[in-house]
């Protein structure tokens, strides 16, 4: 099993919607070390229509979490990441979803909320076909996702900010 630690996290990023500009700013590992830590520190954000929280791990897998209100929703890139990653099971627990028996890339497919961001104009069609991808990395699929919804170059900042 891989050890999590903020090692691990390649970056963790929030993104949301302030009087009509995109914003996205770089979160410090710290904030990503546990699910719970990262949606509590996704509720401090501002956010015309809530905030996106994005985090990649070690190249292997992201985690897409949406949080607008009081309503939270979650999208692991791969499944099969819950059999080595505690974070990416800590998602699967709030879906209620069993973890993969082992780490089988023919079981590689996205768990939670395809429809995550939907309404910002990435149906769920292709945000499937896009973690079904695995040519791509976590962080090139999260700058598709960026591009796509319109807040690509504040990601990118965010993510150079992060990476260092």
């Amino acid at each position: 099993m891989a050890e999590e630690s903020s090692t691990a996290i390649d970056f963790a990023v929030v993104t949301y919607l302030e009087e009509g500009c995109w914003r996205a700013s770089s979160l410090a590992s710290t904030a990503a070390r546990d699910l719970d830590t990262f949606v509590r520190t996704l509720r401090q954000m501002p956010g015309d229509i809530g905030c996106i929280g994005s985090v990649s791990v070690d190249d292997d897998f992201f985690i897409l979490v949406r949080v607008v209100g009081g309503e939270v929703r979650y999208l692991l890139s791969d499944v099969t990441a819950a059999t080595d990653w505690p974070l990416a099971r800590e998602v699967l627990d709030e879906l209620e979803l069993p973890v993969p028996i082992e780490d089988d890339e023919e079981q590689a497919q996205p768990a939670g909320d395809l429809t995550i961001v939907a309404d910002l104009g990435m149906a769920a069609m292709e945000m499937g076909a896009l973690c079904d991808d695995l040519d791509l990395y976590p962080d090139e699929m999260l700058s598709k996702i960026a591009e796509r919804l319109g807040y690509g170059p504040a990601f990118q900042r965010a993510v150079e900010a992060s990476v260092g």
